[in-house]
């Protein structure tokens, strides 16, 4: 069998061959774009005179003969939370639109200096605030695979662009699901690397001790090229230790028999029949590669979501009180004094849902409410970490949905947000114990909507978990891939 192509090397391959070159191939990702986009609605800004600068230097460096990395040249995208120097950079939300930052973030750094071409900036729900893209202030990414469908969220607009083949590549961010929902959504693949692996400076924060940046990309090995690019240790990151030195596209091939796959049966309640059913016929597929199935108990996952939006909206009432209309951002035309200036600014720039998880924030962590909340949180996802820490003393890898059903129709994100919520109990684990995971395609619903299922692995596990995913791609590929009909053609 034929293994899965990955989209990086043949792009890689046919520009350093001279079989086009790279100024051609970034004017016809950007004429797609010019086409498809006001359908997807995945860009927000296009960088085009950047995109065909960077072009014409890679293709000097080819003609010179230099030796390239594999990302060079290759047109990709930044979600709107990750700063870039001189681009704006808006978190998707009124109280930052004309903002330019003077500094990039570390990942940008390092993927300008591996020679990526960035076509775009995408969308994103407020803040990385949602679930479904919609909360964004230019309106939600579509699903490639339906326009009358979300891309999911946050990171809706990178995988709605990967998706759609109006990007090869993307680096969105993750909080409670955030690159992995919306990968799950529109049918690749997304990571979530490990807490701390890869440099938050320059990520704009919603909640700090969540947040991790990662790749969304059409193939595991495309994922696994991207993540050993950017996971370097970061000085300017407090958290930042790299990918503690394992590359992970060393391991990709390395058999799985007699490897031990975790399903925690607590994963498998309150999904949907169809979700769980593709869940159950991936363990098949990894049986019939030598690996084990093993059933578990993980009681503390039912705290999970009440742990996250205590924790994660505590974080970012603090994190979002900078926004006060002085220093950059939005600022309201007309107020009396500095604190209805503040007052007004703070409720015209905010959304709804932005507005929503501050005061959530505020109140748990106000006096009188700090210990029957936050505090019981806090307490709380330390029994969630002890509780993955003794599974992965049975277990090598678990096995468990990404979410519990495929995209829902656009607009009942907007008519009904808490039971939206519900989209991330199989994500916000993960990021409650910081561990990483990644979201793979493993079916269909009867719609035709893709259903993804996550691999979730020990701290600084990203070559195992990858490894497990690329053997389940590379068997089921030729049924389970089924990339929407639309952008450039690979």
């Amino acid at each position: 069998m034929a293994e899965v192509k990955s989209r990086i090397r043949t792009l890689h391959t046919m520009l350093t061959d001279k079989e086009i070159s790279c100024k051609e191939l970034t004017e016809t990702y950007l004429r797609s774009i010019a086409e498809v986009n006001k359908n997807l609605n995945a860009y927000v800004n296009v960088t085009e005179d950047v995109a065909l600068t960077t072009a014409e230097k890679i293709d000097k460096q080819i003609a010179s003969g230099e030796n390239l990395p594999l990302l060079a040249g290759i047109p990709m995208t930044l979600k709107d939370n990750i700063s870039t120097n001189g681009i704006e950079t808006t978190c998707c939300s009124k109280i930052l639109q004309g903002y330019k930052p003077i500094y990039n973030a570390t990942v940008w750094n390092i993927l300008q200096n591996n020679g990526a071409v960035l076509l775009g900036k995408t969308n994103m729900d407020e803040f990385a605030m949602g679930s479904s893209c919609e909360t964004s202030c230019f309106g939600g990414a579509k699903n490639p695979h339906n326009l009358g469908y979300v891309a999911g969220g946050s990171s809706g607009g990178v995988a709605s662009a990967v998706g759609g083949n109006i990007a090869v590549y993307g680096l969105g961010s993750d909080t409670g699901g955030s690159i992995r929902q919306p990968a799950s959504f529109c049918g690749i693949v997304g990571l979530k690397p490990t807490y701390g692996s890869v440099s938050r400076y320059g990520l704009i924060a919603y909640a700090s001790g969540f947040d991790q940046i990662g790749p969304i990309t059409t193939t595991v090995e495309d994922t696994a090229i991207v993540y050993d690019t950017i996971s370097e240790y970061d000085i300017m990151d407090s958290t930042s230790q790299g990918n503690k030195g394992v590359k992970t596209l060393d391991t990709l091939r390395n058999d799985i028999k007699g490897m031990k796959i975790g399903i925690a049966k607590e994963y498998l309640e309150g999904i949907r029949e169809d979700v769980k059913e593709a869940i159950l016929n991936a363990c098949k597929v990894y049986e019939s590669l030598g690996a084990e199935i093993v059933y578990f108990d993980l009681p503390a996952l039912k705290y999970s979501l009440p742990v996250y939006y205590i924790l994660a909206c505590a974080e970012a009432s603090s994190n979002l009180g900078r926004y006060d209309g002085i220093r950059y951002g939005y600022k309201t035309p007309s107020y009396r004094d500095v604190n209805d200036m503040i007052c007004k600014t703070r409720s015209e720039g905010f959304g709804s849902e932005v507005k929503r998880r501050i005061m959530l924030g505020t109140y748990v962590l106000s006096a009188g409410y700090y210990d029957a909340y936050y505090k019981k949180a806090q307490n709380l996802r330390g029994t969630i970490v002890r509780e993955f820490k003794n599974a992965f003393e049975k277990v090598d890898v678990i096995l468990a949905p990404t979410v519990p059903m495929t995209a829902f129709e656009t607009g009942k994100a907007v008519s009904d947000p808490i039971e939206t919520y519900l989209t991330d109990i199989c994500t916000v684990p993960i990021n409650i114990a910081g561990l990483p995971a990644v979201s793979v395609p493993c079916g269909f619903d009867g719609k035709g909507m893709p259903i993804g299922m996550q691999l979730i692995g020990k701290n600084f596990d990203e070559a195992k978990i990858l490894n497990v995913a690329w053997q389940y791609e590379n068997v089921t590929h030729d049924t389970m891939f089924r990339s929407a009909e639309m952008g450039v053609k690979s």
